[in-house]
This record gives structure tokens, sequence and C-alpha cells, in this order.
């Protein structure tokens, strides 16, 4: 079925009784979009994904250029920028003020600079990354803009407005009474009081959400995408997909016409150019998420959220099973086979415990090893608001292994910004927003500025952490990057002998196939020392990275040190 016709069935699931001509308008408008391919459809199966602030990580686009050759360097192929857009900045920028303007301050232009300029400093950006082969996404918060949006500010000048429908209001508080609070402990109420009436909001109060019920949202929503797909940005992260669609008598989660919303934006943007990537931000449970790739016509690929915190209880266990349990067929479903997981240890959000998809006794274990101090508490126990370093007590072993698990397993590996050189929790930056946003939120201790000059003269010291750190990370990235069978191969967990012909409970042992290519894994999630049977005694292995490791001479026994790994070839 063509993207035309796909379109057209979208909108009459949605709008039934709204007919057809704005779409047939909307369709007509597509035409002045030359279609253009993707050279490489799947490329986000290979790929090395760096999520960064531009202004926290160096000041703006213009800094962030001059640093493309360092995260080349990384093997970074493709930049998540988080938010760009034009924002009053009180959620970090996912509380949107225009759609279709980035923050002037990011693009080192005043105020009043003209579209036209905004263009070329971002297109011009977009050619330098381009031309090292790196691709470029960023977020879009669909679900909701902020209060300071031309079309709210509209919305509250009266009743009749033409805009007021574009968000939700009610002096029924009632309504939409089971939708769950999210921001527990920082908001208690998804309604927020304007003069006579309430409107509706999932985040934060100064982030209503919109009413995707209006079919105006959809196309505007619509054309915003479309823009930035003709300024060359080559995907885009949807941000907090799952809230879309609202129904009375429901969780407002996950309801069969948000599907149906994130169909309409995937065939808008395959309309124009196919393989024009979509990410879908659905903290969820992996039964859930799958749903948001549809059959190959949502979204390219999702959050693996529930692997990464089970990363972090089988470190804290010495023990695998909580991996191997999260991506069994019980937990994680097959997804189609153009589709993607993306894993991560860390992202600018806090690390989240939510109960969607973690046990009780699964929160409460992870909180009582990884909160180390008590305001990192986010959501009261449901997150903890630390970045890896931290979360590992600055021990590069620790850091080291949980990135050979993220970089070793099922999906596409995301690095957050200074995890590569160990980055700690940043407490001015903290209280600095808590200043201007008025809100406690311990999620900013997560992000703040990198001091490129210090990191300069730490990265020359080997025995500074900082240093320890980015040699290790460094080298594992480069090394991934190569090696496509991490990226799209099958995982199979294996059983491994100690010595003493006992099982190693504390080895997490898995091989990735992908044709005829086979990577063997080995972590030893212990403090403590370990020395296994070599699992492919009649095979040659190649060696790809080691930490801490060692084997026999006749090749038969493989010894590892506290927290060491090893990637090797079966050749």
């Amino acid at each position: 079925m063509d993207n035309t016709t796909l379109l057209k069935k979208y909108w009459n699931e949605l709008y039934p009784e709204a007919g057809t001509d704005r779409l047939e308008s909307f369709l007509k408008d597509l035409e002045i979009y030359p279609r253009r391919e993707e050279d490489v459809k799947d490329w986000y199966k290979d790929a090395i994904v760096y999520a960064l602030y531009v202004d926290l990580f160096n000041e703006d686009f213009n800094g962030l250029a001059d640093k493309l050759d360092y995260l080349q360097g990384l093997g970074v192929s493709c930049l998540w920028l988080l938010p760009i857009l034009d924002s009053p900045m009180r959620d970090a920028g996912f509380d949107i003020k225009n759609y279709d303007r980035i923050r002037p301050s990011l693009l080192g232009l005043s105020e009043d600079a003209s579209r036209e300029q905004q263009q070329a400093v971002s297109g011009s950006f977009l050619q330098e990354a381009h031309q090292r082969g790196i691709r470029v996404i960023f977020d879009i918060a669909i679900n909701h803009s902020s209060d300071q949006h031309p079309w709210f500010r509209e919305a509250c000048k009266s009743e009749d407005n033409p805009y007021r429908d574009y968000y939700i209001w009610s002096k029924d508080t009632s309504l939409y009474g089971e939708a769950r609070l999210l921001f527990k402990g920082i908001e208690d109420s998804n309604w927020e009081p304007l003069g006579d009436w309430y409107y509706f909001h999932r985040f934060f109060s100064f982030q209503p959400d919109l009413n995707y019920k209006n079919p105006e949202v959809l196309l505007a929503m619509s054309r915003n995408l479309l823009y930035w797909q003709r300024m060359g940005v080559d995907g885009f992260r949807a941000d907090a997909i799952p809230y879309l669609w609202k129904e009375e008598g429901t969780v407002c989660e996950n309801l069969p016409k948000t599907h149906t919303v994130v169909k309409f934006f995937r065939a808008v943007l395959d309309q124009v150019k196919p393989g024009t990537f979509l990410l879908a931000e659905a903290c969820q449970k992996p039964t859930e998420v799958v749903k948001y790739l549809g059959e190959g016509d949502e979204c390219h690929a999702a959050y693996h959220f529930p692997l990464m915190p089970m990363m972090f209880k089988a470190i804290a266990m010495e023990d695998g099973r909580p991996v191997k349990h999260t991506l069994s067929p019980a937990v994680t479903p097959d997804i189609p086979p153009e589709s993607q997981w993306l894993t991560f240890l860390r992202v600018h959000d806090e690390l989240s415990l939510e109960r969607v998809y973690v046990s009780e006794e699964d929160r409460k274990f992870i909180h009582e090893h990884y909160c180390h101090r008590p305001e990192w508490d986010f959501r009261v126990g449901e997150g903890i608001s630390a970045r890896l370093s931290e979360l590992m007590q600055r021990d590069e072993r620790k850091i080291a292994l949980a990135y050979s698990l993220m970089l070793t397993l099922t999906g596409t590996p995301v690095v957050y910004y200074g995890d590569e050189f160990g980055k700690l929790n940043d407490e001015a930056y903290y209280k600095e927003q808590i200043q201007l946003t008025g809100k406690d939120d311990s999620r900013f201790l997560v992000r703040g500025r990198i001091d490129w000059q210090q990191l300069e003269a730490d990265l020359k010291d080997p025995d500074n952490f900082h240093a320890r750190v980015f040699e290790l990370i460094s080298t594992m990235l480069n090394m991934r990057k190569d090696e496509k069978a991490f990226g799209r191969g099958n995982t199979e967990f294996l059983n491994i002998k100690t010595g003493e012909g006992e099982t190693a409970s504390s080895a997490l042992v898995y091989l990735r196939t992908y044709n005829n290519e086979k990577l063997l894994v080995i972590n030893n999630l212990s403090p403590q020392p370990l020395t296994v049977n070599n699992p492919f005694p009649d095979n040659d292995l190649a060696l790809l990275f080691p930490h801490d490791f060692l084997v026999d001479d006749d090749g038969l026994s493989f010894h590892f040190g506290p927290h060491g790994f090893v990637w090797l070839k079966v050749v």
C-alpha cells in the first residue's frame, strides 16, 4: 500500500467525522517536497550513538563542529542532540516554544535572527557532520509544548480562540482520572488551573499536553517534522510517545490511536525520504514497546528500558540471570527484522526504576545498591539521579565492565556525553538550574558542562581517573564499531565451568552470531578474580578486546581479574 493510501487510512481511523478536505490539502503540499532515498536504510543497526546537549557539550553549534573530529575519533556515527528547539528552558528544552526554530544561543545568533540565518548555521553543521559519516537526530517533544508556545498563548485568550482546541481543557478534574501521575513527588496533579478552567498535562505543569483529537494538531506536527527533514536532519527521537492519545476510562497510555498517530508520522516521513529515522521514547515494558515498531510501519527503533537496570542489578548481584531473563522471549518479544533496540547505561534522565518494568523487589535492590547519597533519589525511590561514574563509585573497572555489557549485548549502544571520560555529577549546575526553573529536579545532577581546558589537561595525565576511563572506553568503542555481529547478531547465552568443574555463576557469557561471524564475550561480574575453562578449546580464538584477562599457554584456561572481561572472535 503506498504512503498516500496509508495516510488516508490512518486519517479515517483517527477522524472519521472530520472529512478529508484538510488531509487532501496537506497531501497536495507534500508534492512540493522532492522524494529522496536514504543511502543505507538500516544504518542505525551499525551505529554508535552519542547523546549530548549542544550548549553543555561545547557552548553552541560552532563549538560542537569544532569537536566533530573528537567524536569521529571515538567511533561515533550518530549524534543524538538533546533538545535544541526554541524553549524557555524550564525542562532542559523539552518545553518547546517554537517547533521550527533552534534556540538562537545555540547557533551563536541574536534573538531576532532570521530563519535564513538559522538555516545557514544549522545547515553548515549538518554538512560538516555528514562529511565525517556522522548522522544527526534530535529530540522533539510531540506530546506537549511549553506554556510559552504561541499556540498555548493564543489558547489562553478565550474559549472560542481557534487554538483553544490544540490543548485539553476541562472544569472537571476527574476527567482522565486513571492516568497515573508521572512526576510523583514533583507535581501533585495532571490538571493545572487557569482562570475558571484547568488544562491537562502529564509532565511539568508548564508543559500542557497537545490535543491530537484535533486533526490540526496532527497536521501541524507533521509539518514540523517535514521542515527539519528538508533541512537535512537524519531522524527524530519522539519524546513521550506513549501518551499522545487520551480516552476517558483508560490510563491514557499505549492506546490504539496513539499507534495510528505514529503510523501517520512514519508514512509522512517515508513519503519524502524513506529511511528517515524515527526513535520511540517509550518507557514501558518490552511487550508494549515493541508495538511502537509495529510491523515495520511505526518507529525504526526503541529503547530497551528494562535491560538498563538489569545490567546494574547483574553487576551488584555478581550474577547474569537478570540480564538473561530480560532478554529471554518471556520478557523481550521478537521485533521486525528491520527494527532495532537501542541500549544505554545512562542518559540525561535518572536511572529509572519505574514499576512499569521493574518489580518492587528489583527497584528496592537496585536503589539500595546504587543510590549512594540521599540527594540522588528521584521520584520517591523510582529513580536515581547520578552519572555512571558516580553509580560505580568512580571505579574504572566497574565502569568498563558496564560498558562491555552495553556494547556487546543486543542492540545499538548510546553513549551519554562525558561518560567516555567518567564525567561526575555536577552539583553547581544542579543548584543553578533549581534557581532558574524553580523545580528541585535532581536529574540536573547528571547534566552539566564539559570544561574542555581542564579535560585536556586531565587526559594528558595517564594516572588521572578521567584519562584511565577515556583510554578504556574510547578503545572499546572503536573496536565495537567494526563488528557487525554486535549490532545485528543473535545472542546465545552460555554456561562456563571453573577449573573445579562448577558452573561459574559470576560469569556472564554469550555468543553473538551474524552470518558466518561469531563473537564470544565473557564478563566477570564479580569483584573477585575468576578462572574458567575455555568454552571453545577446538577453535582458534582471535583477541578483540581484553581487560584484566590472561590465557594459559595451552589455551585451556582463562583468568580474569576483578570485573575483568574479554571479547573474542571465534574462527
